[in-house]
């Protein structure tokens, strides 16, 4: 409570900030789309899933694929942060969620620069990617907000084990998932990007 008692923190109800999600949201695809990141798959439809196979020039284009996996942990992740460091500040959930969608939208938009995207294609199985269309993008920030949804509402030992069920399944079929991208895009192994390729 020391960290908290001399800082006023917004008092927000649930509606309002449901309210400014949406419209974080809907500036958030603005800016990316301005950014130059097609609004669809270049593949001139949208599919709702993509799959089975990652290492296509489609991946991160359509509503929803693999990856959409991880943004759902990220929700996970950001309730647990928000929820240790806003229980003692005394945050309500809208606020939380307020800024895991800041959180979200800012690693969007930077996942979406030049340096990154040039960075997954160095280093990473990504050889293909160009970005992310800003449906995908979109679909990304609410699988976070789904993810988010589920802490708040289950119990914290059953999103644990959906967050390692999902890692393993996801690492079994494409061999990546969260946590080896976090791996690969900070300090590449060699070896795993062979496994990846499947050698």
């Amino acid at each position: 409570m020391l960290a908290c008692r001399h800082m006023n923190f917004p008092s927000i109800s649930f509606r309002a900030s449901l309210l400014a999600g949406t419209f974080l949201i809907v500036l958030f695809a603005v800016t990316l789309y301005v950014m130059g990141q097609p609004l669809l798959c270049e593949c001139g439809f949208i599919k709702f899933w993509h799959g089975p196979t990652m290492l296509t020039s489609e991946n991160s284009q359509h509503i929803s694929d693999w990856y959409t996996f991880s943004h759902i942990i990220h929700g996970f992740i950001f309730y647990w942060i928000a929820w240790l460091i806003g229980r003692k500040c005394g945050w309500s959930v809208g606020f939380m969620l307020l800024l895991a969608l800041v959180a979200e939208t800012s690693w969007e938009l930077f996942e979406n620069t030049d340096f990154i995207i040039n960075r997954y294609r160095a280093i990473t199985i990504s050889y293909d990617y160009f970005g992310d269309s800003v449906v995908n993008s979109t679909s990304d920030v609410l699988a976070m907000v789904l993810g988010f949804f589920l802490a708040w509402r289950l119990p914290v030992w059953v999103t644990v084990a959906l967050l390692i069920t999902m890692e393993l399944f996801v690492g079994y079929w494409i061999h990546d998932n969260l946590t080896l991208n976090i791996i690969m895009l900070l300090y590449p192994f060699e070896a795993i990007l062979e496994w990846q390729r499947g050698g």
